[in-house]
């Protein structure tokens, strides 16, 4: 495969900024002269692009990333040719963490957020020592810490390709990072206070935060305009996530309530109240949980399901809500926490869904039973973040212990 005349210019002037960034004046001077680069400059710029090593650091990682997969391919054709065995590996739908878990540190002060990249075989921690940092969740390595932020990071999200990175910090900013240069291209300003929670759209054209200030607000990845400002909530806003469809936000907050609004217009749908006290986190079901969800109602018929959608709450009254957001109302309630519920995340099978809280447990929940099927011990202090990979058996707990655990599935 060849360079077109345009990809070989790059490259051209990618390896000369660097032979002169590095002082190899001649060698650059000679290249200039042999590949025609014109109005090349002769001295080495003050502040160097790095082309050629964010090139390079790409290449290495898509190459790792390519071995890992004709190992795991080899694994399972192997697997596949081999005789079966009765039992065997449990179904992925049903993964769920095994102990011990792989402790990994590396911050300063507690880790507010755990996110799995949903491309690279890397995970994401967020601190209140206002870095990011990426590690290996197979190896436990540390490969990057990212800096910018001037307080706590609150919050992290992925695009669904995983090219962009969104941040959200109590410094009241919201900065935009190219995943591949790991370089941050935007800072989005207009909250006046902690902006608790960021989420791409589905399409992944916008962004929503929710803030201390009692706002959300819509942002446009490309411009990093403010587009609108939805006003409702009385109290801080904890978090506000699009729902699957793209079409509706789900917010919830200090005020005890769990609205849900038009993402097109801004204007409120529902006002849902149940819980008693301080709602930390919204998780919105899956389409593949609606099944699960039914069958807890007692409605059996598939023609008779509700479509929803759902969501999940989890909240200081150590309680975990399911509530139906179209029909707006509650419909069962997971007790069995023995402290604040700050985090959930649906499993990937749609059967299960996973909470952690200040009891420093993580549990696990039937959706179909609705009873709590595994407790997990799992670190020193408040576990504040868990996220669970959509396609391999890993999950990953962030704690106020400053460490973050990774869990593998069985």
């Amino acid at each position: 495969m060849s360079l077109t005349e345009s990809q070989t210019g790059e490259l051209n002037l990618a390896v000369h900024e660097y032979l002169l960034s590095r002082g190899f004046l001649s060698a650059a001077g000679s290249l200039a002269v042999e590949a025609t680069l014109e109005n090349a400059p002769t001295e080495a710029p003050e502040q160097s692009s790095g082309m050629l090593e964010k090139k390079w650091t790409a290449v290495v990682r898509l190459q790792k990333k390519v071995m890992e997969l004709e190992s795991k391919l080899e694994a399972v054709s192997a697997e596949l040719a081999g005789p079966k065995k009765l039992g065997g590996k449990r179904d992925a739908t049903t993964w769920i963490p095994r102990p011990p878990g792989k402790e990994v540190k590396g911050h300063r002060l507690p880790v507010t957020r755990v996110l799995f990249h949903p491309v690279f075989s890397v995970f994401l921690t967020a601190s209140e020592d206002t870095t990011m940092k990426i590690w290996d969740y197979e190896s436990g390595d540390m490969e990057r810490t990212l800096k910018g932020h001037t307080n706590t990071v609150q919050d992290i999200a992925f695009n669904a390709k995983g090219t962009l990175l969104a941040s959200c910090s109590a410094d009241m900013t919201i900065r935009l990072w190219d995943f591949d240069g790991f370089e941050c291209t935007k800072v989005m300003r207009g909250h006046d206070h902690n902006v608790s929670s960021i989420s791409f759209t589905p399409s992944g054209e916008h962004l929503i935060s929710a803030s201390r200030d009692t706002t959300i607000r819509i942002w446009e990845v490309g411009t990093g305009f403010n587009v609108r400002t939805i006003k409702g909530h009385t109290e801080w806003v904890r978090a506000a996530r699009p729902d699957p469809s793209g079409t509706l936000i789900g917010s919830c907050g200090n005020d005890q309530t769990v609205r849900v609004w038009s993402f097109e217009t801004g204007a409120e749908k529902h006002v849902m109240n149940k819980h008693t006290h301080v709602i930390e986190e919204l998780q919105w079901a899956p389409v593949i949980s609606k099944a699960s969800i039914n069958v807890a109602m007692g409605i059996e018929d598939e023609g008779m399901y509700r479509d929803g959608p759902f969501l999940a709450t989890g909240a200081r009254d150590k309680k975990i809500i399911l509530w139906d957001a179209g029909a707006g109302v509650a419909i069962y309630t997971f007790a069995g926490h023995d402290s604040w519920v700050r985090s959930l995340k649906f499993h990937p099978g749609g059967n299960l869904l996973l909470s952690a809280g200040d009891d420093k447990s993580i549990r696990v929940w039937d959706l179909k039973t609705k009873r709590c099927t595994k407790t997990i011990s799992a670190h020193n202090h408040f576990v504040q973040s868990i996220d669970m990979h959509p396609t391999t058996p890993y999950l990953v707990s962030g704690s106020v212990d400053q460490t973050a655990k990774i869990w593998e599935c069985q």
